[in-house]
């Protein structure tokens, strides 16, 4: 009886080899199916799109039945394969800690003031956009929210200017989910005191953005003249640079300007004129 046992469990062993041999014949190796892992690695979340590139260019480099593809059966899964980075940080965004672009700076009546517009990353959450709003708490600025909550996805800026040693001023701030583009002779400004605040305090400061394509902004004062700015690129500000086009820092939206009117006159228009 065990005999009989023995053998029909070797006659099954000999016809799965048998069997298996057949099938190996009737393979054909053809090549690796590159567009079907792109088309695959389209679909995956972006974050994964860098692992799903890198394994495609493996496989179209591969011939025959040769696969050098990290993680297959019976390879270190750690050789040669690259990883996807995680989510930058809310210090990355720029989340806490703004970037700021100084636009310019001079001296007026002894006192030095300056110009500079700082940007502020999306928050990604509640908890990020809390600490977001206590970091600009701390620095006397109020983003145009209802309450902390409310900057989650949203991007803020503001354009500041400071002169001697009083408090900095607001000139410009906006918090929104899209930076709006300006196009063509697009221009938004504002024109605020050079010097102390006051409500008789001529308005001699203006401060704007425009298109990136803007290569001059006139500015008008009322006594009839005028100040042109032009580019300055993005090389420090220099003292005598008081009427000027530059980019900032995490702004897509366009370039910033600054001029600088005359003693004895005011602010009348800005307009985009090159």
């Amino acid at each position: 009886m065990m005999s009989a046992d023995r053998e029909n469990h070797d006659m099954t062993r000999t016809d799965i080899a048998l069997l298996l041999a057949d099938a190996a014949d009737e393979v054909e190796i053809g090549t690796a199916p590159v567009q079907a892992v792109i088309r695959g690695g389209r679909r995956r979340r972006a974050r994964r799109w860098a692992v799903a590139a890198a394994t495609a260019l493996v496989l179209a480099g591969s011939t025959g039945a040769t696969l050098a593809l990290g993680g297959l059966p019976g390879e270190r899964a750690d050789r040669g394969t690259p990883t996807a980075s995680g989510p930058a940080s809310g210090e990355e965004r720029h989340v806490y800690d703004p970037q700021q672009t100084e636009l310019a700076r001079g001296t007026e009546h002894g006192k030095r003031w300056r110009v500079w517009v700082e940007v502020w990353g999306a928050p990604r959450d509640t908890w990020e956009a809390h600490r977001q709003f206590d970091a600009m708490k701390r620095r006397g600025l109020g983003p145009e929210v209802d309450k902390a909550a409310d900057l989650v996805g949203k991007t803020s800026y503001f354009s500041m200017r400071s002169y001697g040693d009083g408090l900095s001023l607001v000139v410009m701030s906006d918090t929104h989910k899209r930076v709006d583009r300006l196009s063509g002779s697009d221009l938004q400004a504002a024109a605020v005191s050079l010097e102390e605040v006051g409500p008789a305090a001529p308005e001699r400061l203006v401060v704007g953005h425009v298109a990136k394509t803007a290569r001059e902004v006139t500015c008008r004062w009322k006594d009839g003249r005028s100040t042109v700015a032009r580019p300055a690129g993005s090389a420090p500000a220099a003292d005598v640079g008081t009427s000027l086009i530059r980019p900032v820092a995490g702004y897509p939206g366009g370039n910033w300007f600054v001029c600088v009117a005359p003693e004895g006159t005011t602010y009348e228009k800005a307009d985009v004129t090159k």
